[in-house]
């Protein structure tokens, strides 16, 4: 078993990987904005030795990274940096959760070998922040594991993400409307995502991994199964309105994590979404 921090650790995916790692023995060291700025040295100062960081700390939401986009560099590359540093000092191995980087790709489903796209401050800092993973594997021996998850989901998570909205829409304004029908996504329970950091916890080579389902769902597919599971029929609009630059379909190729760590997704989609509506539900009663 492992000492391993967890900085992020009061996020949506944090909060379900400190238990998972709890539950399966190992001794965590959680990070939160209450220990202070992990782009700053005295925080990694303050923290005990470690065999692992996980590293999940990060400014995600992409329409404020265009207002701020020093404040996405300094937690998203600064961060990871400071990451390293702390790595490199303790020898400790780092997990960073890095993004989707591909943009529109050029095939389906995208291997790890895909042309990066970084068409906003947040893609660029995350990249930025990989570049600096690769860098110090290559000249200071840190052993590094990049993880690029497609789209997460699961119970807990903001209103600000699609399928939460849609479930709240379904159980809660009995109309559902969307900016758009057509994009499709991979999408990936929040148990399978946090299955897969366990899984990667005994690699310790330097490699950047895929972590999605392998399949994707565009925004009426999900209306509708959302629809089926909650037994309704309210009615759906549109705007019609695709946004700039919007990329139409991502599908991940997780070959990768298969071979390197024995990774395969668990849950199927509708029964991802059926945890989360009958969770939600839970919690409205």
């Amino acid at each position: 078993m492992f000492n391993i921090i967890v900085t992020g650790a009061n996020g949506f995916i944090g909060k379900s990987l400190t238990k998972a790692l709890a539950v399966a023995g190992h001794m965590v060291i959680p990070v939160s904005g209450k220990d202070g700025n992990i782009a700053l040295q005295e925080t990694w100062s303050e923290l005990p030795k470690s065999e692992i960081v996980i590293h999940l700390a990060a400014k995600a939401f992409v329409p404020d990274s265009w207002n701020n986009p020093f404040d996405f560099i300094e937690t998203n590359t600064i961060g990871t940096l400071r990451a390293l540093e702390y790595c490199r000092k303790n020898k400790a191995k780092l997990i960073f959760i890095s993004s989707y980087l591909y943009g529109n790709p050029k095939s389906l489903p995208i291997p790890e070998t895909a042309e990066i796209f970084t068409p906003n401050p947040y893609a660029l800092s995350k990249k930025t922040a990989e570049t600096y993973c690769d860098f110090y594997f290559e000249n200071y021996q840190v052993p590094t594991l990049i993880m690029r998850p497609f789209n997460i989901y699961g119970y807990g998570q903001s209103k600000d993400f699609l399928i939460p909205l849609l479930i709240d829409q379904t159980l809660n304004s009995k109309q559902i409307h969307v900016k758009d029908l057509e994009p499709k996504r991979d999408y990936l329970h929040i148990d399978d995502f946090i299955g897969a950091i366990l899984q990667s916890l005994f690699i310790s080579t330097n490699e950047t991994v895929n972590i999605g389902s392998g399949e994707s769902y565009s925004v009426k597919e999900i209306i509708d199964l959302i629809q089926t599971i909650c037994h309704t029929n309210y009615p759906v609009t549109s705007e019609a309105v695709a946004r700039k630059a919007e990329i139409m379909n991502t599908i991940a190729d997780i070959t990768k994590a298969k071979e390197l760590f024995g990774w395969e997704p668990k849950l199927s989609f509708e029964k991802g979404l059926t945890e989360m509506i009958n969770q939600t539900k839970a919690n409205l009663h």
